[in-house]
């Protein structure tokens, strides 16, 4: 085989809109640094710009089909990527998919319709939407006129949480193991903080969750019946920075001493020192993101890289972290990475 057959592999999730064909994958040798041009994998979706990886070779990914939107199953098992089915309703296509490997559950999380839906993945990798939930409220902003659900993944404790950014909550839900969502609890953020996605730290129950609206990251507790407390907020971007930003991608390296933060209008990654308590962020650098609105970034699997796409400049941004530090340096740009928002990292 060619020599990159112990190396990564780089999936890149994105839009349909202008030129880009959707699914792109790339390989990455982690030993020399360097990624080959991304080229396209699976092209038969609408904007697929989120995508899940099932541990059985099965992915998971947005998909929009006309006025229908929803999740596609893809089985990765064999030369070419082979469509399983696609489970669409009418509306607009969810902004997240996220595995329950243990319960072979899909979440959904739909931004425009501000709803949550599961399915269940049957013996193929097939999928069955199991429950469905609507979320209702406002924040003060114009971009929340209404619910607007942009995130959910498991906790620690195998409840689900789910970022809402157009009424400023975060929820939880107990799930079943066929796929039902029960006991909804919220946290309410400041009004206008405008939630996106959430990272729980790998070791203590503690959260950090980032406004979007707001450009803040803010640390909270994971209390034992499902609840959090917000315990302190500090900003993404410099204080002088008055143009738009909005927030975007948040990552912790896996020693959970260091978590990184994309901006979208400041064009940068922010990388913070995390206390050993993990209650505490230091912003330790901002660099630049060589592009327009990096919506995603991902670390590599052995955190040596972070591979950063931006969306309004079709392009890609590899860095070298520092593991001891937790800075990054400039390693590759200007990686042709059509209309990508999404960076996932699979071993070869």
């Amino acid at each position: 085989m060619e020599e990159w057959q112990l190396k990564q592999t780089v999936l890149l999730g994105g839009y349909t809109r202008k030129g880009g064909q959707g699914i792109y994958s790339a390989h990455f040798d982690d030993e020399t640094g360097t990624l080959t041009t991304p080229q396209p994998y699976f092209t038969a979706l609408g904007s697929p710009t989120y995508l899940a990886i099932s541990q059985r070779q099965v992915m998971y990914a947005i998909d929009g089909d006309g006025d229908q939107g929803g999740i596609a199953a893809i089985d990765m098992s064999g030369v070419h990527p082979r469509l399983i089915n696609t489970a669409l309703k009418p509306g607009s296509s969810p902004a997240h998919v996220s595995l329950d490997e243990q319960r072979q559950l899909v979440f959904a999380s739909n931004y425009h319709a501000g709803r949550l839906n599961v399915y269940k993945i049957g013996a193929d990798g097939a999928i069955t939407e199991t429950d469905e939930v609507q979320h209702d409220g406002r924040g003060p902003r114009p971009e929340q006129e209404s619910s607007h659900v942009h995130f959910a993944s498991l906790t620690p404790d195998k409840r689900l949480v789910a970022i809402d950014l157009g009424n400023d909550r975060i929820y939880t839900y107990d799930v079943t193991d066929d796929g039902k969502l029960n006991h909804e609890q919220w946290l309410q953020l400041p009004a206008g903080y405008g939630p996106r996605h959430i990272q729980f730290h790998h070791q203590r129950s503690i959260a950090y969750v980032l406004g979007e609206l707001s450009s803040q990251i803010s640390v909270l507790r994971y209390q034992d019946d499902g609840t959090f407390q917000l315990l302190n907020t500090q900003s993404t971007i410099p204080a002088d920075w008055t143009a738009h930003n909005g927030a975007a991608a948040i990552r912790l390296s896996a020693d959970n001493r260091f978590l990184y933060v994309s901006n979208r209008g400041y064009n940068s990654i922010a990388v913070y020192a995390v206390s050993d308590d993990g209650l505490t962020l230091t912003l330790i650098q901002q660099i630049s993101s060589e592009g327009d609105f990096p919506r995603d970034f991902n670390l590599d699997l052995t955190e040596k890289y972070v591979l950063l796409v931006n969306q309004n400049t079709s392009n890609g941004t590899l860095y070298q972290r520092n593991a001891q530090t937790g800075i990054l340096t400039l390693s590759q740009k200007e990686i042709v990475t059509p209309e990508a928002v999404n960076v996932n990292f699979l071993a070869q």
